[in-house]
């Protein structure tokens, strides 16, 4: 009955979500096709840190990969927008293969410095990059469709999100997630096992940096121009946020904590580049009184009304 339940309670949310080009208005609208841009990076970057443990700091640097790939070859290679941010995510795909086959061994804080590292270089490139990227100016890309229209964008990004969404909560809920999680809970018992770690971690971090990779291709297309700031640790540290904020480890948490964050953002934004700390603050706040985020909080909750009613009764 709760199954059922739940399943009622996400159907309703995709409708609802389905109907918001009927509903908002242009500005919301941006915000709601920037929202699923957040929601696909936040749940894909909680696939890699969430259920295996492993911190990378690299996953906009692979949003950048995926629309700068995608980018160049839709403007050099005359290919539609709709193969190329596929051939985007193999490029980040690829690149995510060779940089985890490098530092994966090490682990810890150790491969967040090297993923940190990896971004900081890829950014500073793309700066000082003017002849194919076009540096600081942006390189601009063509729309997804030869109209240009927000309410295509929207349903674009949806079906890719909701797609997305459904292949990380069959991966979590397989074989192979089931090996993440033994990975992230003790190594040595997972090994012990027949686990191959280091597989797991690859395939984990390969996984992770292809969709990251799909959504910045998507991205850049939407906005016809890519610009170095996608892999910023800026749009890296709010991708963090949202994550732990709406619950780590969780599958809805990143969903939850990325619609939180993306709104209130838009109310916040007189503030200029406070945002970031003010979000910083509510990440605080909620490791310190909620651990596995809002998710985590609701649920706490929902237990305790639900002991309450027991024992009353």
């Amino acid at each position: 009955m709760r199954q059922n339940f739940r399943w009622i309670v996400v159907l309703g949310c995709i409708a609802v979500f389905a109907a918001f080009p009927f509903l908002l208005g242009e500005y919301w609208l941006h915000t709601a096709i920037l929202s699923l841009f957040y929601v696909m990076m936040a749940s894909s970057w909680n696939l890699l840190a969430g259920y295996t443990g492993q911190v990378s700091f690299a996953h906009a640097a692979f949003a950048a990969v995926g629309a700068y790939a995608s980018g160049l070859s839709a403007l050099y290679w005359h290919l539609p927008p709709l193969l190329t941010a596929l051939f985007g995510a193999g490029i980040a795909a690829l690149l995510g293969l060779a940089l985890g086959a490098l530092c994966i061994r090490m682990g810890g804080i150790y491969l967040s410095l090297t993923t940190l590292a990896f971004s900081e270089i890829l950014r500073i490139i793309l700066d000082n990059e003017y002849e194919i990227t076009r540096g600081t100016m942006g390189l601009q890309v063509p729309f997804f469709f030869p109209t240009y229209s927000k309410v295509s964008a929207f349903y674009l990004m949806f079906v890719v999100t909701i797609g997305m969404l459904s292949l990380i909560f069959w991966l979590i809920h397989s074989d192979l997630g089931t090996s993440f999680r033994a990975v992230q809970n003790d190594e040595t018992a997972a090994a012990s096992l027949g686990i191959n770690i280091v597989r797991v971690r690859i395939v984990a971090f390969v996984v992770s940096s292809a969709l990251a990779g799909l959504a910045g291709a998507l991205y850049g297309h939407y906005h016809q121009l890519i610009t170095p700031e996608i892999a910023s640790l800026n749009t890296m540290f709010l991708i963090l946020a949202m994550t732990v904020i709406g619950g780590l480890g969780t599958f809805s948490g990143p969903i939850v904590g990325a619609l939180f964050l993306e709104v209130l953002s838009e109310y916040i934004r007189v503030y200029g580049e406070f945002h970031v700390l003010i979000f910083g603050l509510i990440a605080l706040v909620i490791a310190r009184f909620a651990p596995v985020g809002l998710i985590g909080l609701w649920r706490r909750t929902s237990l305790a009304k639900q002991s309450s009613k027991t024992i009353a009764g």
